[in-house]
């Protein structure tokens, strides 16, 4: 199980996350600098105990109307090699585990491969910020179709998505600055 350390990052990932963002051809915003604030979000083990993987939900709150995004990472002690450019998010200085390489985690093999597990029940999400503890906020709606899986992340999250449509859905919660507690769907699965 991986181990929440309470340190320090420099720079942040929100910090990270509000130059990489604004670059992304699925930000809807204008901003060129958001403002963004940590919404929600989980965590999944490698079980090489390598990889940090977060699942991350940030909200832009610079628009009138605030925008949910969902930002899948993983956190590496050395550059992932034969990464697509645009991959890297960011290196931060972790206070004890020393420089991380933050991935976009739709660009992480390991990533990728522990989402598919946990669509496939072999998974178990923890919570953001405890180590070791369930997350049993977090569930999959349907069945994992038998011919292998095709997922999609949910870059933008609304609050109205639902499960419907797709054999098999990731559901979670985040918050709205006021407050407001929402869930909708993070990921998706279609049959290849």
């Amino acid at each position: 199980m991986a181990t929440i350390h309470q340190t320090t990052m420099t720079p942040t990932k929100l910090e990270l996350l509000t130059e990489w963002l604004p670059k992304q051809d699925w930000y809807l915003g204008d901003a060129a600098t958001p403002v963004l604030v940590k919404a929600g979000g989980f965590r999944l083990d490698d079980p090489e105990g390598e990889v940090g993987i977060e699942f991350m939900v940030v909200v832009d709150t610079t628009a009138q109307d605030p925008v949910a995004y969902l930002v899948p990472m993983g956190y590496r002690g050395a550059a992932l090699e034969g990464a697509p450019g645009g991959a890297l998010i960011g290196t931060s200085e972790h206070g004890v585990l020393g420089t991380r390489w933050i991935y976009d985690g739709v660009h992480d093999p390991v990533v990728l491969a522990q989402l598919s597990a946990l669509l496939r029940g072999e998974a178990t999400p923890q919570r953001q910020s405890e180590s070791d503890t369930p997350d049993p906020t977090v569930t999959v709606h349907g069945t994992v179709p038998a011919d292998g899986l095709d997922v999609r992340v949910n870059r933008v999250l609304r609050s109205t998505q639902t499960a419907e449509g797709s054999p098999v859905g990731l559901v979670a919660g985040w918050s709205w600055p006021d407050g407001t507690a929402v869930r909708g769907v993070l990921a998706s699965v279609a049959r290849r």
